[in-house]
């Protein structure tokens, strides 16, 4: 099976990553790809509330998911929708921060909210509140697929084993992790954390990321790391997305994790244990 991750420079403008997003399944689709996967908020990378406000929508009424699920089914393609912000009815009024994975049909196969909320100082000038906006999901997810068991997280998730090994406990051969790191964080831990993931449960780890400098029409312009990774069961990088847009293409086997967990079967030795 070949999956293309597909790394963009998503503006807060819906209609205008739409058609990016588009155009690049289709050239994906060309260099064989059976699944193809998006970043963390596909649809709408913005630092202004006021502006995410204005554009975002319900799920029923989002512009970007009827697209994409339309451009999946006319391709007949398997598609994780990294994640798309989306209005929703919490009483405070924040946002979902929800990744979709979409079958061949078109239809959504599974949903995932985002769990863990990016809430940090990394220096004086870089703060993120992301719960201010987003709320938090409740449930882990995996999907069956053709091709092996998904388990999806997004983004900061990465940073919480315990998520990925109940995820690999449930099943999933695949982890999904589209993200939108932080330049200075990214230079420091998305290598290292995704390696981890998948040293640590035998998987595939796939993150498609977003990169570059971000336009905005209101606030100030957000940078993204990029270096979107495929990530072997025994911890190889297998592709590097760079710091542009592009694609990048990754042959998975599935036979690939039943060696790495037979030569370090480290998920079937979990022991519950008393303290400290």
């Amino acid at each position: 099976m070949r999956a293309a991750l597909i790394q963009l420079t998503s503006s807060d403008l819906p209609d205008e990553n739409i058609g990016l997003v588009r155009e690049s399944m289709r050239e994906a689709v060309a260099g064989g790809a059976d699944l193809i996967l998006t970043p963390e908020v596909t649809n709408c990378l913005s630092p202004s509330r006021v502006r995410q406000n204005e554009v975002l929508k319900e799920e029923a009424d989002d512009p970007t998911l009827a697209a994409l699920r339309q451009e999946a089914a006319s391709l007949g393609v398997w598609l994780l929708i990294g994640s798309l912000g989306l209005k929703t009815s919490d009483p405070d009024g924040r946002f979902a921060n929800r990744s979709f994975l979409i079958g061949p049909g078109g239809a959504i196969a599974a949903r995932y909210d985002k769990i863990h909320m990016f809430d940090v100082e990394i220096s004086e000038t870089e703060t993120f509140r992301e719960s201010d906006g987003y709320r938090p999901g409740t449930r882990a997810v995996v999907a069956p697929t053709p091709f092996g068991t998904m388990g999806l997280a997004i983004c900061y998730d990465l940073r919480f084993p315990h998520l990925f090994r109940a995820l690999a406990h449930a099943g999933a051969e695949i982890l999904t992790v589209p993200a939108a790191f932080s330049p200075v964080t990214g230079a420091a831990h998305w290598e290292p954390l995704l390696r981890a993931r998948a040293i640590e449960n035998g998987c595939y780890v796939l993150a498609p990321a977003q990169c570059g400098l971000h336009p905005a029409a209101e606030g100030r312009p957000r940078r993204t790391h990029g270096h979107s990774l495929a990530v072997s069961p025994w911890g190889e990088v297998l592709a590097d997305g760079g710091e542009a847009p592009g694609i990048v293409y990754v042959d998975l086997d599935r036979e690939e994790v039943v060696r790495a967990r037979a030569r370090v079967p480290s998920i079937f030795h979990d022991r519950d244990f008393e303290g400290p």
